[in-house]
């Protein structure tokens, strides 16, 4: 079974969907994938300074890791928002090309919840930086509306509430305790990957097997409540699956560098 999520849109500005769908000019269109395919190089280069200056880096550091001036950057990006909004949804692409393969394994439960939390605490430990400049909304000098980190928190409890519905009802339980605890599960995870990321009291795989115990104690107890056992190693007889499908994204028009 595959359930369908649509994300939030978060870009706020208009402009013409980044798809491939042709516009019917072939010159038009060589120079519009042109600008998409800069514009995803300086995203790039805006991670690789990330990772250098921290999530304090301006326009200026963005530009020298990707080799132009800030004027052609600006060709690309209007702002710094614009920029962060770009980041966002390059951050939200890695962390979905990890999470959603693991979430959907046909695993026992215990491994399935494990490779799920692995996906997740692999990307911020990888991205600390990027992590950092999402969950505080903007960069120093600019501010910006778009709440990333939350909107791929509600896209996943949406996502994770659909998929343990479907198993509560397979094992006919209430689907109504779905909501709440993807909610709690997913909340309990982003603030436990935030504490970790500052602390670094112990090792990734360490808090990945705590938090894996704890998910799996709650769930193990809610279904023994039934009177329903299940084997943390065994995979369960239907592979329920979620796949989310992305909102249209947007680039700004100009000339290409």
């Amino acid at each position: 079974m595959e359930v369908m999520v649509e994300p939030v849109n978060r870009s706020r500005r208009s402009g013409r969907a980044s798809g491939e769908r042709s516009t019917g000019d072939a010159r038009r269109d060589r120079w519009r994938k042109h600008r998409i395919a800069r514009r995803a190089e300086f995203v790039e280069a805006a991670l690789r300074a990330l990772d250098e200056h921290g999530p304090d880096l301006g326009m200026d550091d963005v530009a020298s890791a990707a080799g132009v001036t800030k004027p052609v950057l600006y060709r690309h990006f209007e702002d710094k928002a614009d920029l962060y909004l770009a980041l966002g949804h390059r951050g939200t692409e890695i962390l979905f090309a990890r999470l959603i393969p693991a979430i959907n394994a046909e695993l026992a439960p215990l491994p399935r919840i494990r490779m799920a939390l692995e996906a997740f605490f692999s990307v911020i430990e990888e991205h600390p930086n990027l992590y950092r400049l999402l969950a505080r909304r903007g960069f120093p000098d600019r501010p910006v509306d778009a709440d990333v980190v939350a909107e791929d928190k509600e896209l996943i409890a949406t996502a994770l509430t659909a998929l343990l519905g479907d198993y509560l009802r397979m094992l006919n339980m209430d689907s109504g305790a779905a909501e709440p605890w993807a909610h709690g599960i997913v909340g309990m995870v982003q603030n436990t990957g935030e504490w970790w990321l500052e602390k670094r009291t112990m090792s990734r795989d360490s808090v990945v097997e705590y938090l894996t115990q704890i998910i799996w104690a709650a769930l193990d107890g809610l279904t023994r409540q039934h009177g329903i056992v299940l084997d943390p190693h065994k995979p369960l007889d239907a592979n329920k699956v979620v796949m989310l499908k992305r909102g249209p994204t947007h680039d700004r028009t100009g000339e290409p560098s």
